[in-house]
């Protein structure tokens, strides 16, 4: 027996109750496979499908899917000038599905995200018709007091690294609340209730997946 998934069941049973109770669908699958197919089958083939700054996206692979299936995405990655993509991420926040994962998910049904410059949570908030969250359950905490915390000792590094920026927990491994303008923490963001319904989907995943 597996033990370790064996707790995030029971834990990830716990949190899809509690997203419920906060008007978010709640999944839950034991693999990276059943997440990729989980995620395409909320995505129907006539969408326009948009993301923010994803590792776990992209550690699944989904990305290059949508475009073997030829699903029209909003790709910022392909820009050809800053301000092209700066287009492309404003474009984004009005496409039929934006892709993300959160950077914590608390056992009350919460969803925690920091984000530098705000086009992610935006789009969690507001645009697009749907929001598919895809989050390991290395992100769970228990409470929200511990959320704020975890990211910043696990995300913000190695994001710094990822987006190629210069705040100083990249040089200290810690956060240090800079107000520089590389700062990855310019917006903090707490999701306790989604409206409309349903609006937000949330696949909790039995794997270590993004940081």
């Amino acid at each position: 027996m597996d033990f370790t998934r064996e707790g995030y069941r029971v834990k990830a049973s716990t949190i899809i109750k509690n997203l419920q109770k906060r008007f978010m669908e709640g999944y839950y699958v034991d693999t990276k496979e059943e997440a990729i197919e989980k995620v395409m089958s909320l995505i129907k083939q006539e969408d326009i499908v948009g993301w923010g700054g994803t590792y776990t996206i992209d550690e699944l692979g989904i990305k290059k899917l949508l475009e073997e299936k030829q699903i029209s995405v909003i790709d910022r990655d392909k820009a050809k000038s800053p301000e092209e993509r700066v287009k492309l991420m404003k474009q984004a926040l009005t496409s039929d599905v934006f892709l993300m994962s959160a950077n914590a998910v608390t056992m009350d049904g919460e969803l925690v995200n920091i984000d530098g410059n705000g086009n992610r949570v935006a789009a969690l908030c507001y645009g697009p018709d749907s929001v598919i969250v895809v989050a390991g359950m290395n992100k769970v905490v228990t409470e929200l007091d511990m959320a704020v915390r975890k990211i910043r000792l696990d995300a913000t590094v190695p994001n710094a690294f990822r987006t190629n920026t210069q705040p100083p927990c990249r040089i200290t491994g810690k956060c240090s609340e800079c107000t520089m303008q590389d700062t990855l923490c310019g917006q903090i963001v707490i999701t306790r209730m989604c409206k409309p319904k349903n609006r937000i989907k949330v696949i909790l995943v039995g794997e270590h997946l993004g940081f």
